[in-house]
């Protein structure tokens, strides 16, 4: 399905949002996420189905000092 992803269209094979990051590959423990602008905690992801032209936001924390 297509979505937009951090700004960027793609096509994901994904149908929930935890999915989401595994294919993705964003498995840093400490993200966040939103769904169309609506924040999505760590233990919802699992049960947040994803549809086409859904807008998702992916925010990994950056060390640096």
């Amino acid at each position: 399905m297509r979505i937009l992803l951090n700004g960027e269209t793609c096509e994901v094979e994904a149908t929930t949002l935890a999915q989401l990051l595994i294919e993705k590959d964003y498995l840093h423990p400490a993200i966040a996420t939103t769904l169309n602008a609506c924040i999505v905690h760590r233990q919802d992801r699992d049960n947040t189905e994803l549809t086409a032209g859904d807008r998702i936001e992916i925010v990994a924390p950056i060390g640096g000092g």
